[in-house]
Parts: structure tokens; C-alpha cells; sequence
């Protein structure tokens, strides 16, 4: 990035909010007026001029005004963009709501994606948290019918898991509930995959039992891919240049494509810490149907158990200060709400 002097840092930041407003090139005329400048309009023009040359606006002929280029939008964002946060009074609303609905998770799900697009005016996006390794909180083991046993398991992250499978030969209900118990206590913040080094510590008929029911265990809490939870979608078709465009209809085509959104959001957040912000203009050459969009995302929850990802996707020139103060609070509270959670 080349440097900038302060007049043009200036003039490159009141581009962009203008544009934001109107979605209209700017002229240097209406920055002069607009913004009151003690600056005369051939002044500003030349800046301009620089700024296009240099590559962080565009002119879509001589006599148009000026919008900003992805590299301008990213020079914004990570030079010129102060943290902001949302209002006092929002936040202890939004908290408000959330805490309201205890411990459910899907309601906390619904409820932080209507919140995103309403305060970024965007289409949110949200991740319902997943175990980043399988870990067993409680399991129990339940005689049925002859030699068939219902097996339920109670995750680190609150999901539970069901299945039949039939032993060997019948065991008693005392059998199974000692074992349960007995696995439970060892497994306590073991991985899945490593449940099996419990084995020398349990008698032999729950060695017996554990060995029968390994695979089950393993089979059953493979990560399962999460849900997407979405709003605002209309925020994003009401803006000019999405109204009936073929760019519209290329990003509500990765939305609706699991597999392209799942990828979309497990790359773009890999190796971030919790809480972290992260910014995807233009698709950055990965994602050819984004190339009119930006993206705001973050992860949420407990580094090393359990996390899930949030974020909004909107028109290049979205409110960046607005929507990243809403995908940094949301994602603090979520990872709260989950530890919490886990707590209980």
C-alpha cells in the first residue's frame, strides 16, 4: 500500500462514507460543499486524481465522480477505521434479550442473527457451536430387550446422542449403569478418539462393554456440519446495485450452497482467535460470486471445546464501522453465553 499523505486520508474516508450514503460516484464539488472543506474544488479534484492513480478509487469516465476500489475499501478498514463500539444503550437491550431465553441454544441462534441484520442492515450469518473435539460429558447405558442397549451421550457442548446396538450376551441393568458411571469418570476431558486409554483402569466387564461400544461412540460424534441461521436478506435486496442483478443472484447463490458457505466460513476464520474480526472485500480472489460483496465474520465460544461462527454479508460499500461494532459484540456475547453454558 502506497503511503498517503493526512489531506488525502482525508479525502479517501469522506469518499467512502459518501458513497456508503449514496451509492453515487463522488465529485469533488459536492466534498467541498457537502463537507464544508477549506479546500478549493480543483484542490480536491487533484487529490483525487492521485488517489485513482494510485488505485484506491475508480472513474467510470471524465466527467463522473469518483467511488472507491476494493484496495480502497481495504486501505480503509485497516488504516483509517476507528474501533467503534455500539451504543451503551443497545448493548445492555441486546444483552437484555438474550439472557431472557436461559439456556437455548437455537432461540440464541435465531435471536443473534435477527440482531446482526438488523444492526448492520446486511444479511447475517451464524453458526450453531460445534465441539472442536468430540468430548464426552455423560453416558448411560439402558437395557432395553434381551441383548439390546439404548446408549445416550451427553457432549462437552450440550448435544446428546442416541443409538441402539446389541451385545454379545445379556447384561443386567446394574451392569450397564456401573459401567456408565465408571466411563464417564475416566473419559472426563478425554476426545473420543482417545476413550480407548481408559480400558487398563475399568473392571472386566466394562472392559467387555467398552470395547463393544467404542465404534459406537467414535461413529456417533463425528462432527456433524452445523446449522446456518440467516435474516435480512431483503437488506441486501433493497440496495441499487443488487436490485434484479446478476451479482445478487451470484451471492445468494453461495448462500444457498452448503458446501460453498460452509467453506466460505471454515476458511476465512481458520486460525483466528475468538473474538477476532475478520474482513473479506471482493471476495479476495477466492470467491468469484462475492466480488460486489463484502464479508464481516468472527468465531465465538471456547478455544479448544466448543465454537461456532457469525458474521454479516452485504454490498461492498456496507457501513463497515457499524456492521464490525455488531459482529464483535454479538460474538463476545455468544462465547459468554457458552461458557455459561458449559458451566451448568
Amino acid at each position: 500500500m502506497e503511503s498517503l499523505s493526512d489531506r488525502q486520508k482525508m479525502l479517501l474516508t469522506l469518499v467512502i462514507h459518501e458513497y456508503t450514503r449514496t451509492a453515487v460516484p463522488v465529485g469533488s464539488q459536492s466534498l467541498v460543499e457537502h463537507y464544508h472543506l477549506d479546500l478549493s474544488s480543483a484542490t480536491v479534484r487533484n487529490e483525487l486524481a492521485a488517489l485513482t492513480e494510485m488505485g484506491y478509487l475508480r472513474q467510470p469516465h471524465t466527467s463522473a465522480g469518483r467511488s472507491p476500489t476494493e484496495d480502497g475499501y481495504r486501505y480503509f478498514v485497516s488504516q483509517l477505521l476507528q474501533q467503534t463500539d455500539l451504543p451503551a444503550e443497545t448493548r445492555r437491550t441486546i444483552s437484555h434479550q438474550f439472557y431472557q431465553m436461559r439456556n437455548d441454544s437455537d432461540q440464541w441462534m435465531r435471536l443473534a442473527a435477527s440482531v446482526l441484520a438488523n444492526q448492520s442492515r446486511a444479511v447475517s450469518l451464524v453458526t450453531a457451536p460445534r465441539p472442536e473435539n468430540a468430548v464426552l460429558k455423560h453416558l448411560e447405558l439402558i437395557s432395553t430387550r434381551g441383548r439390546q442397549i439404548l446408549m445416550i451421550m451427553v457432549m462437552a457442548g450440550g448435544e446428546v446422542h442416541q443409538k441402539f446396538f446389541s451385545m454379545n450376551e445379556v447384561y443386567s441393568q446394574e451392569q450397564l449403569s456401573t459401567t456408565a458411571a465408571a466411563i464417564t469418570q475416566a473419559a472426563q476431558g478425554l476426545r473420543m478418539e482417545d476413550i480407548v486409554t481408559i480400558r487398563p483402569y475399568l473392571d472386566e466387564t466394562s472392559q467387555i462393554i467398552l470395547n463393544s461400544i467404542i465404534p459406537e461412540l467414535t461413529q456417533t460424534t463425528q462432527p456433524a456440519l452445523s446449522e446456518v441461521y440467516m435474516d435480512g436478506m431483503t437488506n441486501v435486496l433493497a440496495e441499487p446495485e443488487f436490485s434484479g442483478s446478476e451479482e445478487a443472484r451470484r451471492a445468494f447463490r453461495l448462500l444457498e450452497e452448503r458446501s460453498m458457505l460452509d467453506d466460505l466460513l471454515s476458511r476465512s476464520v481458520v486460525g483466528s482467535a475468538v473474538g477476532g474480526v475478520h474482513v473479506i472485500i471482493g471476495g479476495e480472489g477466492a470467491w468469484e460470486e462475492l466480488r460486489q460483496c463484502s464479508i464481516v465474520l468472527a468465531r465465538y465460544g471456547l478455544p479448544g471445546q466448543i465454537t461456532g461462527t457469525l458474521g454479516v454479508l452485504g454490498p461492498i460499500r456496507m457501513s463497515y464501522g457499524r456492521s464490525i461494532s455488531a459482529v464483535r459484540f454479538l460474538s463476545g456475547l455468544l462465547s459468554e453465553l457458552v461458557s455459561t453454558g458449559l458451566a451448568d
